[in-house]
């Protein structure tokens, strides 16, 4: 792997989604077994642990944010869940049953969301991220899930290494295996899941991998992709049965027909082509997609995903992921905790 991680390697590189875009992110230790088709929810054999309270949570390492109706929750590091009212100046520390490194989280509105992470762990709140509780894990995995969605506040998918999907059709209640609804004999680790307007759901992963199910995952189809490295990410744009998939060095690809075919997109930063790791996207409410990626880059497109505008931080620091602050700027995480930012990635003016 080009990118550098931290921790004791698994055989073949993990290239897990953000983990080996950030310098101080973990990689998966051991090897996993996959469980049984039907997945029952984990009771805690002892008392439930929580995520110790910490003044310097916000400048921790942060895997994911997004919106909450107008709240922002971001997750990362040691089950650190924080969310902000004020468009991202402060932030207050959740209450969250979990000490695991938490890589993903996702609302379907203002108050229902789910967060996901090591230990194949999924949390759930029901009060827009003020407080949690243990949906699910699966000790034996020992292997994080990496992304999460939901169509409604009942049917969602979650995501992860070694090929696992995972569904539920009760809001969480019951989760159940149904990885072999893919092609995926390798068990390549499934980085994220994203939908595509007007056309159905799209999952990326290891070694180029990609699938897509026009019937919101009930059944998938293996795509032939455009590239055999690693893709972190994809995200749908405003226009029907198109989206973007992202990966290594600045490998960025622009479908307009569900992933049948692809074009390269070009990123150009001040010093030639950009060849940061990408990690993760957001589509804003007038249309504009923002990516980011290691080395501080903030990638921004006006025109669904055709052309971006570079940017790359001067602190360089990896950034993991990003969303809108609700004020016209920016909220990105990463190495160094959460910070509000420009339109363009840069910082505010004091």
């Amino acid at each position: 792997m080009s990118e550098p991680v931290m921790g004791v390697g698994i055989g073949r590189p993990p290239a897990l989604r953000r983990f080996a875009l950030l310098a101080t992110a973990l990689s998966l230790l051991g090897t996993a077994v996959l469980s049984a088709p039907a997945l029952a929810n984990a009771a805690p054999a002892v008392d439930t642990v929580y995520s110790i309270e910490s003044a310097k949570s916000a400048k921790g390492l942060m895997l994911d944010v997004v919106h909450a109706g107008k709240r922002l929750i971001a997750v990362g590091d040691r089950g650190h869940i924080l969310y902000s009212d004020d468009q991202g100046s402060t932030w207050t520390q959740a209450k969250v049953p979990s000490r695991q490194l938490l890589t993903s989280v996702f609302f379907v509105d203002d108050q229902h969301g789910w967060a996901v992470g090591h230990d194949a762990q999924i949390l759930a709140s029901a009060d827009g991220g003020v407080t949690w509780t243990k949906q699910f894990e699966d000790l034996k995995r020992e292997a994080p899930l990496l992304d999460v969605w939901f169509k409604d506040a009942s049917n969602g998918f979650a995501v992860g290494a070694y090929g696992a999907l995972l569904e539920t059709t009760d809001a969480g209640k019951t989760w159940d295996d149904v990885s072999d609804r893919l092609d995926n004999e390798d068990q390549y680790h499934l980085n994220a899941i994203a939908a595509v307007k007007d056309a159905g759901l799209f999952i990326v992963g290891e070694q180029g991998s990609m699938f897509r199910s026009a019937d919101w995952g009930q059944t998938w189809e293996r795509v032939e992709g455009p590239y055999e490295g690693s893709l972190f990410g994809a995200i749908g744009t405003a226009q029907p049965s198109t989206l973007l998939a992202y990966g290594l060095r600045g490998n960025l690809f622009r479908s307009s027909d569900f992933g049948s075919t692809w074009e390269p997109v070009e990123l150009k930063a001040a010093r030639g082509a950009l060849e940061f790791g990408l990690s993760g996207a957001t589509l804003l409410e007038d249309g504009s997609i923002v990516i980011v990626g290691n080395g501080g880059s903030v990638v921004r497109s006006n025109d669904d995903g055709q052309t971006f505008s570079v940017f790359n931080r001067p602190d360089r620091i990896s950034v993991a992921g990003v969303t809108a602050a609700g004020n016209g700027n920016l909220i990105l995480v990463g190495q160094g905790g959460v910070r509000a930012t420009s339109p363009t990635g840069a910082e505010l003016n004091k």
